[in-house]
């Protein structure tokens, strides 16, 4: 078993503090941006099939994460608890805590499959292009087929992340993502003997690789995990840790839940724009999540870094982290803000070769640019604030920020005062910039005094 004592020293000083983010944050934004390569494949390749393939795609995919975000949610209590318990060198605890990733993980699924089988008459009930819904809804229902590995892989990885155990994550992520190319080409351009299947193809495709990336990482880190899964524990299924632990989860699933349908209700409202709107959004939209992996993954290393320190009760050393982190991450965004100003049709060229298409996206992608920023900003500081166990207020900032400011003044730019498809964007960037500010002086408030753990099976768990 991987000892607590082989993790890397303690980092001492702010410069210290940035070489341990980058070597932890590295590879998992790695991680992270072969995640959204396979979304980025399956989008490039849907784009050279017809508008609606694409959109149908955008669409299926789009109710996808809007029934399984909640569950992957949850399952990033794991980021405090392994974390912390790892700077605490509590073993047992670290057994504990992986061992009910994974029994949420399984209850999680059905959870999930129970939502995505009704996506047809749900998206007829929303009114989006009959063509486009009926392939959007066969994809959502295909991907139930890979729910499990989806949860499992997520607790088993978030897991190993606290653990700062990343290059077989890095590795099946990477073979993962080549086995989704060639399975995207075999199943949505009909070959190998294969018909034609198009957006259908691949929701299988997908499914496929979910599959695989769990088998790959249960073969690559099983020398890891082994000591942490067997013997299973009969404390894995008490249901006070249990329930502690949801509650602990519940907050993240929901303030995810709200970003991302933030982004559900404008793709719906570009549905009621027409096919071509829905598509240049689905383009930018795409692209925009692609640079944001990179500030995704230091979050998730700035959780992890910060409930070390937490786990070690060096509340100096969490300041650190987070400001390790927001530089990380921040800066990185500023760049990327620069690319997106610069060069929007050139982007858009990368996903799709219809004009309409081209042009409607290029019109979004600067405005991408604009938000990265401020997405930066919220996404780093949700991670510190989960680090220390503080997953209520995020959860607290994201409904008033996306739906009490972003929604309400996309719905006026977008149709009440015509702007169209930007001014659906300029009322995203309102309400990110509104939780951006709010967050990081949470962060800065949450992280002036001391620090303490968070104990699952303590009867003064989370309050």
């Amino acid at each position: 078993m991987p000892a607590v004592a082989d993790l890397p020293a303690t980092p001492h000083g702010f410069r210290a503090e940035l070489r341990a983010m980058g070597r932890l944050a590295l590879p998992i934004v790695t991680v992270q941006l072969g995640m959204m390569l396979m979304g980025v494949t399956d989008t490039v390749m849907e784009g050279r099939v017809s508008p609606q393939a694409l959109a149908a795609e955008a669409l299926g995919n789009l109710y996808f994460f809007g029934a399984a975000i909640f569950g992957m949610g949850v399952l990033m209590a794991l980021d405090p608890i392994v974390a912390q318990a790892v700077g605490a060198g509590d073993r047992v605890a670290i057994a504990r805590g992986v061992q009910r990733g994974v029994v949420l993980a399984a209850t999680l699924s059905l959870l999930a499959a129970g939502l995505l089988l009704p996506a047809g008459p749900v998206l007829r009930l929303l009114q989006q292009p009959p063509g486009v819904a009926d392939i959007a809804a066969s994809y959502a229902v295909i991907a139930i087929a890979g729910i499990v590995p989806f949860y499992v892989f997520g607790a088993l990885r978030q897991s190993l992340q606290a653990m700062q155990r990343i290059a077989p994550i890095v590795g099946t992520m990477v073979i993962a993502n080549l086995a989704n190319v060639a399975f995207n080409y075999v199943l949505i351009f009909g070959k190998l003997g294969f018909p034609p299947l198009g957006a259908i193809g691949a929701a299988w495709a997908t499914a496929l690789s979910r599959w695989l990336l769990l088998g790959l990482l249960l073969l690559w880190a099983w020398r890891t995990l082994r000591p942490h899964l067997l013997p299973w524990r009969r404390d894995a299924f008490a249901g006070g840790p249990l329930r502690r632990m949801i509650l602990l989860g519940a907050p993240i699933g929901v303030q995810h839940q709200l970003e991302y349908g933030v982004f559900a209700v404008v793709g719906l409202m570009m549905g009621w724009m027409g096919t071509t709107q829905l598509a240049g959004h689905q383009v930018a939209l795409n692209f925009a999540s692609l640079t944001f992996m990179v500030p995704l993954g230091v979050s998730a290393a700035s959780a992890v870094l910060v409930g070390h320190a937490v786990g070690r009760g060096d509340a100096a050393e969490a300041r650190r982290a987070a400001a390790a982190g927001l530089v990380c991450g921040v800066g990185f965004m500023c760049v990327s803000a620069v690319l997106m100003l610069a060069l929007p049709e050139a982007i858009a060229r990368i996903y799709t070769d219809h004009a309409a298409v081209i042009t409607l996206a290029a019109s979004l992608i600067p405005i991408a640019g604009v938000f990265q920023v401020f997405d930066g900003i919220q996404v780093v500081s949700i991670g510190i604030l989960r680090g220390v166990a503080d997953t209520r207020t995020p959860m607290v900032v994201a409904l008033v920020g996306f739906w009490l400011v972003g929604i309400p003044v996309s719905a006026a730019l977008g149709f009440g005062l015509g702007a169209g498809a930007p001014g659906l964007w300029w009322g995203l960037t309102a309400g990110l910039a509104m939780v951006a500010v709010i967050l990081l002086w949470r962060v800065r408030r949450r992280l002036a005094g001391s620090v303490a753990r968070v104990l699952l099976d303590d009867e003064a768990a989370v309050s």
